[in-house]
């Protein structure tokens, strides 16, 4: 886990209709006007309560042009590792291609070592996706991929990934309530060092289900199992992180935290303290939550 993120500050936060068709999670607010200023409030109230838990976050303002107004979630097309790599993917809405701007990236490179940039987002010319540490959930230590199969997380792309960042891929199929595939892996589990956050229910067939508990008994993690009803609620879509004293925490919404039942905040908090924060908003309208405003940055720092 790292101690080092980057958040994006957002400037024209808003319902995006490209990614609604297949993001089941997304409603647009019936006061759309107020949408950016109370996304901003909810954004700096967040940071704030990393940074006062000794957690570096580097917050680059988002700019008016071009309009994304999905920046706030720049997990899903950048990822940074402790080797000195810079991984660019390749996004399913032709509005969150424009997120990948040049200043965000010259600020990490005023702060931290960037040795190599795998540029993946070639692959949108085939229409073939794979939305970063939202497509994948990653165990660093590991080095194993969770992915759950959907219109924007390829097998293919995956399996480039992993061949060139040295992981296992471990991919399965993971459906909602209705049946339909869940859009992004990081909303149905989150890996922590010691510990699993999953919605085991979401991977309908046995085998699956069977080949994912395996692999994750195997690293030595622990299952804490959500239902539906806290997967709706955000429960799968956590980070674990680490301040400068090396105190670990679990980051995850209020939303996310009023879902879980008293044991399973036991459960956690044997492992971690949790930081909570309201980002009802900027979930409501962007159909994702705490884990997806943030990137986590494992490059060396500059010193």
């Amino acid at each position: 886990m790292t101690s080092h993120l980057l958040m994006i500050r957002p400037s024209r936060f808003a319902f995006n209709a490209e990614t609604a068709v297949n993001n089941a999670f997304q409603v647009a607010s019936a006061d759309s006007n107020n949408v950016q200023t109370k996304a901003l409030a909810e954004f700096d109230a967040f940071v704030e309560k990393l940074t006062a838990n000794g957690i570096d976050v580097t917050v680059v303002q988002d700019t008016p042009e071009p309009h994304t107004p999905d920046s706030i979630f720049p997990n899903n097309w950048v990822s940074f590792h402790s080797n000195g790599t810079l991984c660019l993917y390749p996004m399913f809405a032709a509005n969150r291609r424009l997120e990948r701007k040049p200043n965000v990236l010259d600020v990490i490179k005023q702060k931290f070592t960037v040795k190599y940039t795998i540029d993946f987002s070639v692959y949108e010319a085939n229409q073939t996706y794979l939305e970063g540490t939202g497509s994948m959930v990653l165990d660093r230590t590991k080095q194993m991929a969770y992915a759950c199969l959907s219109q924007r997380t390829n097998k293919f792309v995956l399996r480039e990934f992993c061949k060139s960042m040295n992981y296992t891929p471990i991919t399965f199929t993971a459906n909602d309530e209705g049946g339909n595939p869940i859009y992004h892996t990081n909303v149905m589990m989150c890996i922590a060092d010691e510990y699993v956050v999953i919605c085991l229910a979401s991977i309908s067939e046995e085998f699956e289900r069977e080949y994912v508990v395996k692999a994750l008994e195997s690293s030595g993690k622990q299952i804490i199992d959500i239902t539906y009803q806290q997967l709706n609620h955000f429960a799968g879509n956590m980070l674990q992180v680490k301040n400068n004293k090396g105190e670990k925490f679990l980051v995850m919404s209020t939303q996310a935290y009023n879902s879980l039942d008293e044991h399973q905040i036991k459960t956690i908090e044997s492992f971690n303290q949790i930081i909570q924060s309201d980002i009802a908003t900027i979930e409501t309208n962007g159909g994702g939550s705490a884990r997806c405003m943030m990137a986590e940055v494992f490059l060396p720092v500059i010193s």
